[in-house]
């Protein structure tokens, strides 16, 4: 990760759900020769068309990233985009139940929680104790299953309990397939993957009290009764829960401005995604910018890898941007979960919680802040891992939890997607990345680049026909290209509701 400054003229581009649950899941993308490709034509500054150029200067300090400057160039060439037709999108859809973040402390407040806490058939619903009394026993059983005793626990200012969880008692190895194991030794990396450094920097706001885990234990973000008590049910936290509905982008809530690869066998894939803190309209939205690593059909057997951040109300309780991973094996029907909040996901890392908030965040005309996510298949034992910045390994997915994915991947996805409620029966003013639409270009609209993916042999390569697509470009759009800086990238994003998007 690194901070990008913006020095000189660096000019712009140019040219609910009802249930109160969430949902987020990677597009199924039907493609001809009629999709948009953007043509490989070199430029010496970040992003291209008909603006001015800018060149990167990055200097390394032992850190784990450069700290990377822009400053206007002299040349100005362009990019020519070759002209694209509408692609046919059909998108999977899927629930997610959420919690909120205060916690319970006695039974009152808990049965208050469950009265008031969700949106469809709480309000009038009759208070009877004894309901209220079974429901928060499954709470704190499902609560021990999920918090590990500590050896150490930090606040956070934020609000967040960590909890320093020794490495092999971490909600894993609860894993049947798991039981008994411990985290395994680092891989190796990709060819043409270069680590600058073996530690994590200070981005989280639990961190930058100076206070760490020890050696031999993980950072795990504590779960609260509260929590727990705002998902549909005990046995569904934390998971994403499917829903049957028409497979078509026009009923689902759901929108998205992507980049995709597909057509091949990927065994990873690389991205610096630019951080912003967007505008999310209510606890039953949220915004985040994602990898995909897509296997199966978008049927029942769809196994997914998901890395990135994103602002989830109902989920954290709070309007923080936030760390995230997502795995299913079963179009999340009955597997994977966020985070560590089921067993699967084997941390590594001592001082990355996954969940936490990150800090800082990107400006409007201002500082620019990116993270840099890698997930790359393992050659010698088949497990997905997962780096943070350059050099930061968080921890691994075993490659047992997967049937797809045992193998490799079919489509790699990239980008922004929220949920539009429609809340007054009108479009969300939910905002995806930055709040601008791509147009705007550096420093105003969100960015993804360097994106790469990662070959049968463990080469980490550039990408090789990206499309992009928008399915409500008047809310949100999309625009890419390649250069010489950036290589693959794309701006997305945009303020939701608008004049256009009514």
């Amino acid at each position: 990760m690194c901070w990008v400054n913006m020095v000189g003229g660096v000019q712009s581009l140019g040219s609910g759900n009802q249930d109160g649950r969430k949902r987020t899941r990677p597009m199924l993308l039907r493609t001809d020769e009629r999709d948009r490709v953007w043509t490989k034509r070199e430029t010496t500054g970040p992003p291209a068309g008909s603006f001015s150029e800018a060149v990167m200067d990055c200097s390394t300090s032992g850190s784990s990233c450069s700290c990377c400057r822009w400053r206007s160039s002299s040349s100005s060439s362009k990019i020519s985009l070759s002209p694209s037709s509408i692609i046919p999108i059909f998108v999977l859809f899927l629930l997610v139940p959420s919690p909120f973040f205060c916690h319970a402390r006695s039974l009152e407040t808990a049965a208050a929680a469950f009265r008031t806490g969700n949106r469809t058939n709480r309000t009038n619903r009759t208070f009877r104790p004894g309901d209220e009394l079974q429901k928060l026993k499954m709470i704190r059983a499902r609560l021990r299953d999920i918090n590990k005793p500590p050896i150490k626990t930090i606040q956070s200012p934020d609000g967040d309990i960590i909890d320093c969880v020794l490495s092999h008692r971490q909600p894993a190895f609860d894993h049947p397939l798991l039981k008994g194991q411990k985290p395994l030794d680092p891989p190796e990396s990709p060819n043409g993957h270069h680590s600058t450094a073996a530690a994590a920097e200070t981005f989280q706001l639990w961190s930058m009290s100076g206070e760490a885990c020890p050696e031999g234990t993980v950072p795990i973000r504590r779960t609260s009764e509260a929590d727990v008590s705002r998902a549909s049910s005990v046995q569904s936290f934390g998971m994403k829960m499917r829903r049957h509905v028409r497979r078509d982008t026009s009923s689902t809530g759901h929108e998205h401005a992507v980049g995709y690869v597909s057509g091949d066998q990927y065994y990873g894939a690389k991205a610096s995604i630019n951080v912003w803190a967007p505008k999310v309209a209510n606890q039953y939205e949220f915004s985040l910018s994602q990898l995909w690593v897509i296997s199966g059909s978008f049927g029942n057997d769809l196994n997914t890898i998901e890395a990135g951040w994103q602002i989830s109300p109902e989920l954290y309780g709070d309007s923080y941007p936030r760390f995230f991973t997502y795995w299913t094996t079963d179009a999340y029907q009955a597997t994977g979960c966020y985070n560590l909040l089921c067993s699967g996901f084997v941390q590594t890392n001592t001082r990355i919680a996954i969940g936490a908030a990150i800090s800082p965040t990107s400006s409007y005309n201002g500082g620019q802040f990116d993270i840099s996510l890698m997930v790359w298949k393992d050659p010698k034992h088949g497990n997905w891992w997962l780096e943070f910045g350059s050099g930061v390994l968080v921890g691994y997915w075993p490659s047992v939890l997967f049937t797809h994915l045992r193998d490799h991947a079919s489509m790699v996805q990239f980008g922004g997607e929220i949920v539009n409620s429609r809340p007054s029966g009108f479009h969300t003013s939910t905002q995806m990345g930055s709040g601008h639409f791509a147009g705007e270009g550096f420093g105003k609209a969100s960015y993804f680049r360097n994106m790469q993916v990662v070959d049968w042999d463990n080469n980490l390569i550039p990408l090789q026909n990206l499309r992009v697509l928008a399915d409500h470009p008047n809310c949100y759009d999309i625009q890419g290209g390649i250069n010489r800086v950036w290589g693959n990238y794309f701006y997305y994003g945009g303020p939701g509701r608008n004049v256009r998007c009514p």
